[in-house]
């Protein structure tokens, strides 16, 4: 396992920020920490890359105790924090070059990897203008690009697509993908569940510190909820109107929204027609996704992208 965490718990005073979370990510994977602000994603990503001393529990990073081997683990990871950390007045290829030489990047060699950044963010048309002057999107780049340039074994990206445009965001995702193909061990935290199901081969959804769920996005669909979800706006009453007497399929209910998961999406919209007596009610039918899930686990929802 690139990453094995054993009841791993921060508390700050009396609260347990992280409670009790064993994780294991093997080598090669994009894994993805899911849950809401204020669920200890980021405390838990902390811990694992040694800037937060956990309160009990342990954390192995490459086979090593992160407080015992802290620089030794530290050389092999890459980390991109939820805000951009950039020396504002130097351009893209300037601060590559400076937090190159942090990590002990002699030229040619520190050239050749800012380079190579550049091109694989797609920098190349602002690498020589001042960061200040770069858009979020273009700054968002760039810090992924410096936590690249040691060529890291373990990415860690911290809801790196936060505040994007869903242009970017796309861009973003599929430079997630090359370097997960290429043999990076990804592991990210987002609140967006269809970037978890697009990008993670396996996710652990946390809520209030405490892993709830967890394997991949298809295995947490499928052993959670029926396949299809049906959604419409209707008040209580009408929902005791609508489907007094129905089976056991699994319903959801968010202020007026009310969501049900069935195997058969036909038979239940034949059936809201009837009882609806010719009131045209709109109905959504849409296969049931990861955020699905987390509902159905906590009754909590979570932001959804643009």
């Amino acid at each position: 396992m690139v990453v094995e965490t054993r009841e791993l718990s921060k508390k700050f005073g009396d609260r347990a920020v992280v409670d009790q979370v064993d994780l294991d990510i093997p080598s090669g994977v994009c894994f993805g920490v899911l849950g809401p602000n204020g669920a200890g994603k980021t405390t838990t990503l902390r811990m694992i890359y040694g800037v937060t001393q956990p309160t009990s529990g342990t954390i192995h990073v490459f086979g090593m105790d992160i407080t015992k081997n802290l620089r030794a683990v530290r050389s092999r990871l890459g980390v991109t924090l939820q805000q951009n950390v950039l020396i504002e007045a130097l351009s893209p290829k300037e601060n590559l070059q400076v937090f190159g030489r942090y990590h002990l990047l002699r030229e040619p060699e520190l050239s050749r990897r800012a380079d190579q950044l550049i091109d694989f963010l797609e920098l190349r048309s602002h690498a020589e203008v001042p960061v200040r002057q770069l858009s979020g999107g273009f700054q968002r780049r760039l810090s992924i690009a410096l936590s690249l340039i040691n060529a890291p074994e373990l990415l860690i990206l911290d809801e790196p697509t936060t505040g994007l445009d869903p242009a970017v965001r796309l861009a973003l995702w599929s430079r997630v993908r090359e370097l997960r193909e290429a043999g990076t061990t990804v592991l990210i935290t987002t609140h967006y569940m269809d970037e978890a199901q697009r990008l993670c081969d396996e996710v652990a959804i946390i809520a209030a510190g405490k892993v709830i769920g967890s394997g991949s996005p298809a295995e947490l669909i499928a052993s959670r909820l029926a396949p299809e979800a049906v959604e419409l706006d209707c008040t209580p009453s009408e929902e005791a109107r609508l489907f007094d007497g129905l089976g056991p399929e699994r319903r959801l209910r968010v202020g007026r929204r009310l969501m049900l998961y069935v195997q058969d999406a036909a038979g239940l919209i034949a059936r809201i027609r009837r009882q609806d007596e010719g009131d045209r009610r709109p109905v959504i039918v849409r296969p049931t996704n990861l955020e699905d899930v987390f509902l159905s686990l906590t009754g909590t929802r979570l932001e959804t992208n643009p």
